[in-house]
């Protein structure tokens, strides 16, 4: 046995790669030669599934080697490297992409924004019925006032044409919303509703890394990455997204740089001082400032200018996200090949099942998309291939999801459905009637609730998997088709 810190080190990471080879073969990439494959014997598609190889096992024993412990290092590494993958000004490591979400609002109520921008009790923020609730939880535990618009079931998205209905002059502060299962809302007519009427823009991305919108402008054409279009824009590393950390999230800063000092202070217990942990004193002035009715000099660390939280990953998450990172633009591209797979083994069933389209897309050949005439385009990272049973097969949703769930194919329901059907909002009408609004019948919505599933398309899925689960989705639905 050596002495020698460094050998020791090295040797106890070339054991734990090893184990990792060994052990943890099934959560490889599809394709990978060291990956266990399908076993149609036992056959088992999850809609979803961590997937990463000896790296982050690596990564995450030498990040606790280190013993840093809270974040630090590597979170400084990966913010950065991050920021710079998608082209945004800041990136903020937060436990999950729910705490993400409610840190992008937080910072939009402070009291160091100007008076006409910032968001207070009673102001109205624009949203959409269908989706995951932590999109909306934040608006109301602010004490603001969701507005519901309806969702187009074809893309999972906000119908952008209600913008206008819900618009409130002097109410209507901010729009929130995701990028379903992936799938880019209409970023240009969006941007345009706020830009017009002076609105804040927070895109919940968790579900859409990787995702590309293209809209024309006067010099040309324009291609960016959902989250980089708004504000601020949120992300999730929980196991099933596009790139995980165990738990974990992050807040982009896409431009306006002060942002980030209030999403770092709402974080952070809501402390004034910027100063990141384990470091004293980068203004200089740490016994200098007087703030609120302190006395002069009192230490900067210790001077809280919101009612904030402690909302930090850790390090060693850090450290596995960095090395997922770097698989992110195979990952991306896996989800987009799987998803055309079962796009086109299940083109026969357009007569039951009536299947998404990206946003502007207009319909689906084994060629590519058809589009719009409106010059935008998109490219969804899918996080999901969403379906729609029709209203008129001769089978429901819940008898499809049944009959994949006893052959061993997982699938889920999009998220929260109309959450307005929800218990809690069901409750909340109850008690506090103008608690929130909603536009319209939310037609679309109620189908995604009644209608919409999805099923897997994670960098995890082999050719075998995905053939499984079109033969049997197929076969139920002729079965049934024809008595």
């Amino acid at each position: 046995m050596t002495d020698d810190p460094n050998a020791l080190r090295a040797e106890i990471l070339r054991l734990v790669g090893a184990y990792s080879r060994l052990v943890h073969a099934a959560n490889r990439p599809a394709g990978d030669p060291l990956r266990s494959g399908f076993q149609p014997a036992a056959p088992v598609v999850p809609y979803a599934g961590r997937v990463f190889t000896e790296a982050e096992v690596e990564a995450a024993v030498a990040a606790t080697l280190d013993f840093w412990l809270t974040l630090g290092p590597e979170g400084d590494a990966f913010e950065k490297e991050l920021a710079a993958w998608l082209g945004v000004r800041h990136t903020v490591l937060v436990n999950s992409g729910s705490s993400a979400n409610l840190l992008a609002f937080a910072a939009l109520t402070s009291p160091k924004l100007p008076a006409g921008r910032r968001l207070e009790p009673g102001d109205e923020v624009i949203t959409c019925a269908a989706g995951f609730p932590t999109t909306v939880a934040p608006i109301l535990q602010h004490g603001c006032v969701p507005v519901f618009i309806d969702n187009d079931p074809v893309t999972g998205n906000a119908r952008v044409d209600q913008l206008d209905d819900a618009y409130v002059p002097g109410k209507t502060k901010a729009v929130m919303m995701a990028h379903a299962l992936g799938n880019p809302f209409d970023l240009r007519a969006v941007l345009d509703f706020c830009r017009c009427h002076d609105l804040w823009l927070i895109e919940d991305n968790c579900d859409s890394l990787g995702s590309t919108y293209t809209m024309p402008t006067a010099e040309g054409t324009l291609t960016k990455p959902t989250g980089t279009w708004g504000d601020l824009s949120t992300q999730s590393f929980y196991p099933p997204h596009h790139l995980t950390m165990g738990e974990g999230g992050a807040v982009n800063v896409v431009s306006r740089a002060p942002l980030r000092v209030l999403v770092e202070s709402f974080r952070d217990w809501g402390r004034d001082c910027w100063c990141p942990s384990g470091k004293d004193n980068t203004c200089n002035k740490r016994f200098g400032w007087q703030l609120g009715d302190l006395p002069e000099g009192y230490d900067h660390k210790y001077i809280y200018s919101h009612l904030g939280y402690n909302l930090k990953p850790l390090d060693l998450q850090a450290a596995i996200g960095r090395q997922q990172l770097k698989k992110l633009p195979a990952f991306v591209e896996a989800r987009r090949r799987n998803w055309q797979a079962l796009r086109a083994g299940l083109a026969d069933l357009e007569d039951v099942i009536e299947f998404s389209l990206p946003t502007h897309a207009t319909g689906w050949s084994s060629d590519g998309f058809s589009w719009d005439a409106s010059g935008c385009r998109t490219d969804p990272s899918w996080f999901g291939f969403m379906l729609l049973v029709r209203e008129d097969a001769p089978f429901s949703r819940t008898d499809l999801v049944r009959h994949l769930d006893a052959h061993g194919i997982a699938s889920r329901m999009l998220f929260g459905g109309n959450l307005l059907r929800q218990p809690v909002f069901h409750d909340l009408a109850r008690r506090r009637p103008r608690a929130f609004r909603h536009v319209g019948s939310l037609v679309g919505a109620d189908a995604l609730m009644r209608r919409a599933l999805f099923l897997g398309v994670y960098p995890g899925l082999d050719t075998e998997s995905l053939e499984h689960v079109a033969e049997k989705v197929s076969s139920f639905s002729l079965c049934r088709r024809h008595g």
